[in-house]
């Protein structure tokens, strides 16, 4: 739910009202057209810089409100640092600099213009109006009373490049990511009262009016397929457990597809081990994985991306009741393999294992991610800002750490490995659910991978410091980040899409 942000590109000129922003460096040069606009505002530029100590430093920036001379509520003057060493990164965090700046404005016009004289390119204006999108971003659907400043705004960008038809064509595909980064935040902040598995399987269906081909497994259809892994964590909730099967063929048909595969718990109590009651809350936010599925498939459709892909989610609510599973049951997953319960509040890896069972025996896909807010070991090994990477391919793990750079979104490779393996071993069972006190993400991972065929590529990220609750930045505000889905729709790009 962001507000209203209208973004459009045009040939770089000066604005004649609204608000304008303007790039500077770290010498205080401005492009031609900048120099000009602050020449017709009475040159003020240079003169209020030494007076604010302002340096021209990356995303530092210098207000000239009313400016004499020129029909304008206010001139931004933004730092680029060294214009020569921006990444796309930089750009995006720009755009999302820039739209924290303007407020509450309603027209701004974006002179993107380097100070060094080179061109803004089309893939770095887009950028720019990401970082702006996914700024805007809020989430006040149950909010009934707002403070006028609190107010969504309708709000206008115009991007002023020199490269306004290659920003264009650009912002198609951008537009898209935007849009699913956006849906995965609302699927997240969404209280779990408003969005159990039915509602959230509801949500999904829409996607076939953008040419996903969407399917809804009920619990019948889970328990024919013998399912008893995932539908160990939902019978002690009086809400029913859903699957939804996304598939999005924009490749050739014969092409095997790459399949995503997000955990989607809507509500974690525990179950039976049950979670202390300080921050149980957050547990809405429990199904972070699935979310950045459902979003990464939204933007593919809208992008039209040239690849085949399956995303799969299994939606379930974990609670206590006298039906929910009870520590040292034994369950029997799809694939036939025999599971101690001995913690019914590590019961994601109890969802993915018949996800992952299901999607190798349909799709036969070419590789496998499966995200998922799997454990708070992972926040103690690596805090917010990376996600866990535990993988057994290293050409997939390289990718995947690729696009995380490319992105922002960053993961870091955990290990695996048979002296790990070892500690999920079971004395009445093929395995139990958890390892032990130490290497808890280690041993959750090791627990997924029993259910990897040995041949198929896997990956699996553990998203529980990056999907919700982590730290604001130039480009979200919200609880909940849509962490995954930019980092999923570079690698498709760079795997599937690029030529060369």
């Amino acid at each position: 739910m962001a507000d209203r942000v209208e973004i459009t590109f045009a040939k770089l000129a000066s604005p004649g009202t609204g608000s304008a922003v303007v790039l500077t460096d770290q010498s205080l040069k401005l492009g031609a057209r900048s120099a000009a606009l602050d020449e017709a505002a009475g040159g003020r530029f240079a003169r209020a810089a030494t007076a604010a100590k302002f340096k021209g430093k990356a995303l530092k920036s210098l207000q000239l409100l009313s400016p004499a001379g020129v029909d304008l509520d206010r001139i931004v003057f933004v730092g680029l640092g060294d214009p020569a060493k921006l990444t796309p990164q930089d750009w995006l965090k720009l755009g999302g600099t820039i739209a924290s700046l303007v407020g509450g404005a309603s027209d701004v016009t974006v002179m993107l213009e380097r100070p060094d004289g080179e061109k803004v390119s089309g893939s770095e204006a887009a950028d720019v109006a990401l970082g702006i999108k996914l700024r805007a971003y809020s989430f006040e659907k149950y909010k009934t009373k707002k403070d006028d400043d609190e107010a969504p705004k309708s709000r206008r960008f115009t991007i002023a490049t020199a490269n306004a038809a290659a920003a264009e064509k650009a912002w198609i595909a951008a537009s898209a990511v935007a849009e699913g980064v956006a849906f995965a935040r609302d699927l997240v902040n969404e209280p779990a009262n408003a969005l159990g598995p039915v509602e959230f399987a509801d949500q999904l269906k829409a996607l076939s009016k953008l040419g996903v081909d969407v399917k809804v497994l009920g619990e019948a259809d889970l328990r024919k397929l013998k399912m008893g892994s995932l539908l160990s964590v939902s019978q002690g909730s009086d809400r029913p457990p859903r699957v939804v099967v996304m598939r999005w063929r924009g490749a050739k048909d014969k092409t095997k597809p790459v399949a995503f595969v997000g955990k989607g718990v809507v509500f974690d109590t525990g179950g039976i081990s049950m979670k202390p009651a300080a921050g149980m809350e957050d547990m809405k936010g429990d199904m972070g994985g699935a979310a950045a599925v459902s979003g990464l498939m939204r933007t593919l459709a809208l992008r039209q991306a040239k690849v085949n892909a399956v995303g799969i989610v299994g939606l379930v609510e974990n609670m206590p009741d006298g039906k929910a599973t009870r520590p040292g049951d034994v369950v029997t997953s799809m694939s036939g393999q025999t599971i101690e319960v001995l913690n019914t509040d590590a019961e994601g890896r109890l969802v993915l294992a018949d996800l992952l069972t299901y999607v190798q025996k349909q799709d036969d896909p070419v590789a496998m991610i499966d995200l998922a807010t799997l454990t708070g070991a992972i926040l103690v090994a690596l805090g917010n800002f990376h996600a866990g990477l535990f993988c057994n391919n290293d050409g997939l793990s390289q990718e995947l750490l690729s696009a995380g750079l490319e992105t922002g979104e960053k993961v870091w490779r955990m290990p695996l490995g048979p002296d790990y393996d070892k500690l999920i071993d079971s004395k009445v069972a093929d395995m139990k659910n958890i390892g032990g006190r130490f290497a808890g993400a280690t041993t959750g991972a090791q627990f997924i991978q029993r259910f990897v065929e040995k041949d198929t590529p896997w990956a699996h990220l553990d998203v529980a410091g990056t999907a919700m609750g982590s730290p604001a930045s130039e480009i979200n505000q919200s609880w909940g980040s849509g962490w995954g889905v930019r980092l999923l729709d570079e690698f498709v790009r760079a795997r599937f899409e690029k030529k060369g």
